[in-house]
């Protein structure tokens, strides 16, 4: 869609984001300096074209590398740094603004490894203002199309503290109304009252007000102004131009280990808080880098006001399918009775997928180096993947960050550091090869997508009936569930099965009567689970896989055996590249099959997810079949009679 034809969709339809979707504005993109030449950062966001801000920091270098902000207001060649009083200077090479990204050299091109944030403009996301300074107090036009959540103030032609105004400085512990407050972006000063700087003015939809204050009106001097939407129901983003993508809220810390639970409305990527009643930083957390639902102190932090490398240890809280839940004591997120201010950005995509490639990937490889990146195209959430000369099935959530279990085991699970998560768009999971013990190995890549795929990772309580909220978007028609903390089997359940009909994945044992999954069928919503040890144990952790059928892209379903053969339909149009088949009746392996290592009119490979065995091709299992797949008469594919449930891809 062309700009033009963008801006009379939005007018038309009222809201300032319709249409768009969180990749279209925000990005979270790791990457490594080449060390010399021009790093090109693709990261999908249009600049040149709609106009941003890049915000890059290096992650693994030494304390004493600064944030870098560059935006298309002020050209390439202005950067200033968030941790800074300094004016605007030339530091970072005069990167360039591109139609998908941006492109630089010198200090985003060492050879370490750099996060950059992108915020792209658009109505009730995002704005860029630039104006001089007049000592008066004035009126600042803007179009952010919304009452501004956050905005950071900074002098470009001279030295001066960044001031920022928060909407969320407004709560029970001693403050009132937050156009009365600053903040300072490179300090950790908490909440300061003053009339200086917004005039005890708030902002509106259309204009912000600056006082007298050199650091926001000095005479003559230039300043920049980035200015962060709040949605409130109100956002307009999305298919349906009715969701939000981006909040500025606050909340009071209690100084407990279980702190509050902050509901954003949807799941954040993206997560800043700072004490505003006390003196912190600026901590910033994502999930590229590794924010993850897991009490492996794990997460990875960075402070925008400091020059220090990407902290790491930390488990100060936790993304949820709502929001965030606080999970430490910790004084930079916390204390009691302290006041936090926050902002926070929803996980993508909003849109169904109408692209299979985009949202599934398989790969091989076969070779002696230390490190295979596997390229997907898009960034995993979950990877599933095996030897297949034999030996345990992995499974792995970007959530839980370097955990992982074993679809073929009772395991709870472990830890590794040999598989990463990678963020780049095209290099997205790196399994080494020791990881393995050899080098034959293949890989299955999901991405979480609306009503197609989503992981849920929650806190038991041994009660029945309970509900764990998911964001599929869709009613899931296979759930797979496992304990994480402890060592129990893998629940499957499949709405072919009902309620009352269990699988379990590490198993070949037909569907049964258990008392472990679902005490209701689940909605698009919410999950429904029984009181049992597998799924539901008080104060164990657990994860959902949420599998459901989209026209052309995926299909869950179940078919009868004719013990001759027979073609599957699926609604696809070239076939599929994935297929999962379980006969239900009696006691057979859950079975993969994908085109990559063959779906032929010939033998065809396959692994099964319960065990460790090699991958077996002897037997002519699967012909290739436009509409989905065919398969042919081998009792645990097509036994006349038999009964059996399924998962393509196309």
């Amino acid at each position: 869609m062309s700009k033009i034809a963008r801006m009379m969709q939005q007018a038309t339809a009222g809201a300032g984001g319709a249409g768009l979707d969180v990749d279209n504005v925000f990005s979270t993109f790791l990457f490594t300096g080449a060390g010399s030449g021009t790093s090109t950062i693709a990261n999908g966001i249009d600049l040149s074209g709609e106009g941003g801000l890049v915000w890059i920091k290096s992650r693994t270098g030494t304390s004493g590398e600064p944030h870098f902000l560059v935006d298309t207001e002020r050209g390439g060649s202005s950067v200033l740094q968030s941790n800074s009083t300094a004016a605007a200077n030339n530091f970072i090479g005069n990167p360039s603004f591109l139609s998908n990204g941006f492109s630089g050299t010198s200090n985003i091109n060492d050879a370490q490894n750099y996060v950059s944030w992108t915020f792209r403009k658009a109505p009730k996301f995002f704005d860029i203002v630039t104006y001089t300074g007049t000592s008066s107090t004035q009126a600042i036009s803007h179009n952010l199309g919304s009452v501004p959540g956050m905005i950071m103030i900074k002098c470009t032609s001279g030295t001066g503290n960044w001031r920022v105004y928060h909407r969320g400085i407004n709560s029970s512990v001693g403050y009132s109304n937050p156009e009365e407050y600053v903040l300072i972006l490179n300090g950790t000063n908490e909440a300061g009252d003053s009339s200086s700087y917004w005039n005890d003015t708030a902002p509106t939809s259309t204009h912000f007000t600056v006082a007298g204050d050199d650091d926001v009106n000095d005479f003559g001097d230039t300043f920049v102004a980035y200015l962060f939407a709040h949605n409130n129901n109100d956002g307009g983003f999305g298919p349906d131009a009715d969701q939000d993508i981006i909040k500025c809220g606050s909340y009071n810390g209690n100084g407990s280990a279980s702190g509050p639970s902050i509901n954003l409305g949807f799941e954040p990527q993206f997560l800043m808080i700072k004490r505003a009643s006390g003196a912190n930083g600026w901590n910033v957390f994502d999930t590229m880098r590794g924010w993850t639902n897991n009490a492996g102190y794990v997460d990875n932090t960075i402070a925008w006001n400091t020059t220090d490398a990407e902290g790491t240890g930390f488990y100060w809280h936790n993304p949820t399918s709502t929001g965030f839940d606080i999970a430490a004591s910790n004084d930079n997120v916390n204390a009691n009775n302290h006041t936090y201010v926050y902002m926070a950005i929803r996980r993508g995509p909003l849109a169904v997928p109408d692209d299979a490639t985009k949202v599934f990937n398989v790969n091989t490889y076969s070779n002696n180096s230390n490190s295979n990146i596997y390229n997907t195209g898009f960034d995993v959430d979950m990877s599933l993947s095996t030897n297949r000369d034999g030996n345990n099935n992995f499974i792995k959530a970007r959530m839980t960050g370097t955990k992982y279990l074993q679809t073929n085991a009772t395991a709870a699970e472990g830890a590794t550091t040999t598989a990463k998560w990678f963020n780049s768009k095209s290099n997205s999971l790196d399994l080494a090869t020791n990881w393995w013990g050899s080098n034959n190995a293949v890989s299955w890549a999901w991405r979480r997508a609306p009503s197609y795929f989503d992981v849920v990772c929650y806190t038991g309580n041994s009660t029945s009936n309970t509900e764990i909220k998911h964001n599929l978007g869709a009613v899931p028609e296979m759930v797979w569930t496992k304990r994480r903390s402890g060592t129990r089997n893998w629940v499957v359940y499949h709405t072919a099965l009902g309620i009352n009909n269990t699988m379990w994945l590490n198993e070949d044992s037909q569907a049964d009567d258990e008392s472990a999954g679902m005490h209701a069928t689940p909605t698009a919503t919410s999950l429904f689970l029984k009181g049992n040890n597998y799924t539901n144990l008080s104060g164990a952790t657990h994860i959902a896989y949420l599998f459901a059928t989209v026209a052309g892209v995926s299909k869950v379903g179940s078919y009868t055996g004719n013990g001759s053969s027979q073609n599957i339909d699926c609604g696809f149009s070239s076939g599929a590249r994935f297929v999962l088949i379980k006969r239900t009746d009696v006691s057979e392996g859950w079975k993969v099959h994908d085109s990559v290592r063959g779906i032929v009119a010939g033998n065809d490979p396959f692994i099964e997810l319960n065990n460790n065995n090699a991958e077996n091709s002897s037997f002519d299992l699967l012909d290739p079949y436009s509409g989905g797949f065919a398969v042919n008469n081998f009792y645990g594919w097509n036994g006349s009679g038999g009964s059996y449930i399924f998962y393509a891809i196309a």
